[in-house]
């Protein structure tokens, strides 16, 4: 039935995958399916914000989060379980929307917090998410 599953996760946050990854895992490894786990970085993008870090940051940043992805995903994932570690920058929600066609993920499952006022005016990551995949969405309650 599932043939591609996406975990976005919060390194810095275990809230964020504490459920869901046992979630993921079994259902990757009920249906056979690769596991792609993703985490997301923060984009420098204007030059106003990235004239403040140093030359190379980014890239820099973008290793450190790569090697700690890895390092999840090792003592996390089962080494039976097919995966995928893929690290994005820009903008939450669309960074998992835009990996989620680029894998065809057939499911994403994420982890969300218990909602407070602030949420319901602007909408969590996961509410994103929800309603604008192109895929199925599993909301595992923190």
């Amino acid at each position: 039935m599932y043939r591609h599953i996406l975990l976005p996760v919060d390194l810095s946050d275990a809230h964020s995958w504490r459920k869901a990854l046992p979630t993921a895992l079994t259902l990757s490894t009920t249906f056979r399916a690769e596991l792609h786990v993703m985490t997301v970085v923060p984009e420098f993008g204007m030059p106003l914000v990235a004239q403040y870090f140093p030359q190379g940051y980014e890239a820099k940043m973008h290793e450190h989060v790569a090697a700690a992805l890895a390092k999840f995903v090792a003592e996390q994932v089962p080494k039976d379980v097919e995966v995928q570690r893929i690290v994005a920058a820009g903008k939450i929600y669309q960074q998992i929307l835009r990996v989620a066609e680029e894998i065809g993920a057939d499911l994403i499952v994420m982890g969300s917090h218990r909602p407070e006022l602030s949420d319901y005016l602007l909408g969590p990551n996961a509410a994103r998410v929800v309603r604008h995949a192109g895929c199925s969405v599993m909301v595992v309650r923190a």
